[in-house]
Order: structure tokens, then C-alpha cells, then sequence
């Protein structure tokens, strides 16, 4: 059975993919969104829960008398053999502004196993879905004038940014924005919808997703990418115990639970794996380094060495496309890198990020004409990384991601791996987590 969906009616059977989640399902109605967790700490610098935190004898008593809102029931493989998952970036993006509710339903719609949210603090500490922290580009702030004064400049991840910021901002007051395009330049027809859905917070996009497995009959999963994670424990909020929280106070804080958690820091990751069940995956870009690891680069993680090194404290990795195939000076694709066949010797399943239709995104040989917003060979692109054994799919286009994976299946039904591995153990037989 296909891990991310349930048995449709007429028991047709699908085959499993990155997630490992789901064997039944039951619904509940939704939760109300947590409150902030008072308790602060970076949980890099310390290997000991606070009392009252959820890794805490005291937290887990507490969120166990609160009743769990029950959801998927599920089992099955971590990684797999057989059809591939695809991850919708930040919902269907490529159709609708990115993180609201239109393009998580229109992502459901297309196909999608698995939905991302993106997550920053408010300034009275409750988990929303933005891709940044700053949030000129994705909602109508700027026109504001109630809000003009609060545009200001900081230093995120060390880098100087000037707009206005999640942070400095209440539920309430950020419930008044209305969210649009980042990309109106490439994707001009979204423009559209600008102004139609607020900011989602995290409970939010989890009741969506439980809402939208029960009608589908499929699990729809959620990977959480946490950002700034170093940023925000500096000016004292916590976005892991905040996730924790909501996790727990949903029942979804168990290996088996429809739910991978997601960063490009590496301290977070391990705290989460000593305090937490959840899944995580290492986000590895093509450049640079873990902000909180300055010593490290992603070029040293992505080698046989730094993979067996993440596969001690993650469930999978996730790497940038240029670390699988890279593109030379002129941008057409190079002979692919070892990464993926490197990867599953190490145990990790492999999720390739993001995979867009513009030529601006796209290899030179996948492009279709110079225009940068004009839509090129996704389909092509996405089969030639998928030839290389890899494991789930980031794609803005996830109608485009599932025609191309279920092509991808149909001609390998019964032939086993594309690279040859085996399939996965589940989620807790993984190298180095044991049943913990």
C-alpha cells in the first residue's frame, strides 16, 4: 500500500513512497492553535528539556491529559522501491501565491502527497506559514500605513534585510494582510489571486490537510521547514519547542505520523531527534553553509562522510538540484554526481529541491525559448533525475511532478530501484535511531 494514501473504495492499491505514512485513516475536528510556550533556549546548546517543555517528564504529562486529535493511523517503509512522492513547494506555487490555503488545495487537487509549510514566529509566538520573515514580498504590508512605521532593517542569517518582519507583529495584527505573488515578473497570471487569502498559521495547514485526506481518502503529509532557527533564538523565541507543542497537542509526534520536519541548520535537527519522534531531513544547498555550523559547508556534508554523519541525527536528505546534476558557467546540466547512490548507502532517502516549469529555473537544454517566464521541459527534467533513483520530488508544479513520476512507475513496474538499492526498513529501523 502507497504509504501517503489510505485504500480508495474500490481497493485500488498504490505503491509506497518517501514518507512511509498511512495504513488507515480517521478524522477529528480541528484544534484550536496553541498557545506560545513561555520556556526559551536554543535547543542546540542544551541536551536537557526545561520543565514543563514537551521533552520533559512534566511536558509530556501535560500534553497527554489534552486530548489528541487523531488522524492517520499509518505504517509502512521509509524511502521505497516503488512510486516515488512528490512534494508540493509551498503548495501548487507555480499556480498560486505561495503558502495559502488556494495553493495547498490546488497542490491536493493536482496530485500532491506531501504539502510545505514554512515556518516563522509571530511577535506573541505562534508558528505561521512564510517563506521568510520578512514579508514585503509575499503580503500587502507595504501598503499599509497603519503599519508603515514598523518597516525597518535587520540581520538575518547575517545578512542585512530591510522590510517588515513576522516578529514585530501580533496573530491579530498579521490576520489583517492579505497574501500575493512573490514572483509576479515569471508568473504574472498568480497576480490574480493577490489578496484573496490571509497568512496561514500551522494549525491551520495541519486541519487543512486532515480536512483534505478525508475527502480525498488519501493522508496528506506535511514537511515544516523551520527557518532561521539561529535568528529566532537570539531574540528569544523558540520555534522548535513551538513545534513540538503543536505536534503533540495534534497526536502527530510519533515516527509514524504523517509529518517530516525540515531545516538547513543542523543543531535544530539534532535537538528534535533527541527530544521529539517526529521525522526530520537535512536541507543541503548547493552553497554555503549551516548558519549555526560555520565550520561546516554543505559541500562537506553532501560527501559519503557528511552523509553517514546526518543519517545518525535524520530520516532523509534533501539536496539542492545542483548537487545531483550540476550545470556549468552557461547553466546546461553536467554529468550527474554520485549524491544519490552515496545517499542510500548511507540509509537517507533522497527529496531533490525544487523543481519549477519557467526557463529561468530550468537546465539551458530544458529551456524553450529566452524568455525567462516561459515554461520549458519540466517534464523532461524531472524524468532525468528521476532515472537517477531518487526518492520524492520538490516541484511548484505538482501536476506536472505526479504525470511525470507515474509515467516514471509504469514503465518500471516490477523491475525494483531505478539505482539498484533495496527497499527500506521502517521509519524506526532506521541506522542510528533505533526505537529510541
Amino acid at each position: 500500500m502507497h504509504p501517503l494514501r489510505v485504500p480508495s473504495p474500490r481497493g485500488r492499491r498504490s505503491a509506497v513512497a518517501l514518507l512511509a505514512i498511512a495504513t488507515g485513516l480517521l478524522v477529528s475536528s480541528a484544534v484550536p492553535p496553541p498557545s506560545a510556550d513561555a520556556s526559551r533556549g536554543h535547543p542546540s546548546a542544551t541536551g536537557r528539556a526545561p520543565a514543563g517543555h514537551p521533552g520533559s517528564a512534566r511536558g509530556d504529562a501535560r500534553d497527554r491529559a489534552r486530548p489528541a486529535a487523531p488522524w492517520a493511523r499509518s505504517g509502512g517503509v521509509l524511502g521505497s522501491a516503488h512510486e516515488r512522492a512528490v512534494y508540493a513547494h509551498r503548495g501548487a506555487s507555480g499556480y498560486r501565491p505561495e503558502h495559502t490555503e488556494g495553493a495547498y488545495e490546488l497542490a491536493i487537487a493536482q496530485g500532491a502527497d506531501v504539502i510545505e509549510p514554512d515556518l516563522v514566529l509571530t511577535k506573541d509566538g505562534v508558528l505561521v506559514d512564510r517563506h521568510e520573515n520578512e514579508i514585503s514580498g509575499t503580503t500587502d504590508v507595504a501598503s499599509r500605513p497603519q503599519f508603515a512605521a514598523r518597516r525597518t532593517t535587520k540581520a538575518i542569517d547575517g545578512v542585512p534585510v530591510t522590510g517588515w518582519f513576522t516578529e514585530d507583529f501580533t496573530l491579530a495584527e498579521l490576520r489583517t494582510l492579505r497574501a500575493k505573488e512573490r514572483l509576479p515578473e515569471l508568473r504574472p497570471a498568480n497576480v490574480a489571486f493577490d489578496g484573496r487569502w490571509r497568512v496561514p498559521t500551522l494549525q491551520e495547514v495541519v486541519d487543512l490537510a486532515r480536512r483534505a485526506s478525508a475527502r480525498t481518502g488519501r493522508t496528506i503529509a506535511l514537511a515544516p521547514e523551520i527557518k532561521h532557527s539561529t535568528y529566532f533564538h537570539g531574540i528569544g523565541q523558540d520555534p522548535e519547542r513551538a513545534l513540538v507543542r503543536l505536534l503533540r497537542r495534534n497526536g502527530l509526534d510519533h515516527r509514524r505520523a504523517p509529518v517530516i520536519v525540515q531545516s538547513f541548520e543542523v543543531g535544530n535537527l539534532r535537538w528534535l531527534h533527541r527530544h521529539s519522534r517526529v521525522r526530520t531531513v537535512q536541507l543541503l544547498d548547493a552553497a554555503g553553509g549551516p548558519f549555526d555550523a560555520p565550520e561546516r559547508t554543505y559541500a562537506q556534508l553532501a560527501t559519503p562522510a557528511g552523509l553517514r554523519e546526518i543519517a545518525r541525527y535524520a530520516d532523509a536528505v534533501s539536496p539542492n538540484t545542483g548537487l545531483v546534476i550540476p550545470r556549468d558557467a552557461a547553466g546546461r546540466s553536467q554529468a550527474p554526481t554520485s549524491f544519490v547512490r552515496d545517499a542510500h548507502r548511507a540509509g537517507l532517502p533522497v527529496v531533490v529541491w525544487t523543481f519549477r516549469r519557467e526557463n529561468a529555473f530550468l537546465p539551458l537544454e530544458r529551456r524553450a525559448g529566452t524568455d525567462p517566464a516561459t515554461p520549458g521541459d519540466l517534464a523532461g527534467y524531472l524524468r532525468q533525475v528521476l532515472d537517477l533513483g531518487v526518492d520524492a520530488l520538490f516541484t511548484d508544479n505538482p501536476d506536472v511532478g505526479r504525470a511525470a513520476v507515474r509515467a516514471f512507475e509504469e514503465e518500471h513496474r516490477g523491475r525494483g530501484p531505478a539505482d539498484g538499492r533495496p527497499g527500506r526498513g521502517t521509519g524506526d529501523e532506521r541506522p542510528g535511531r533505533g526505537t529510541r
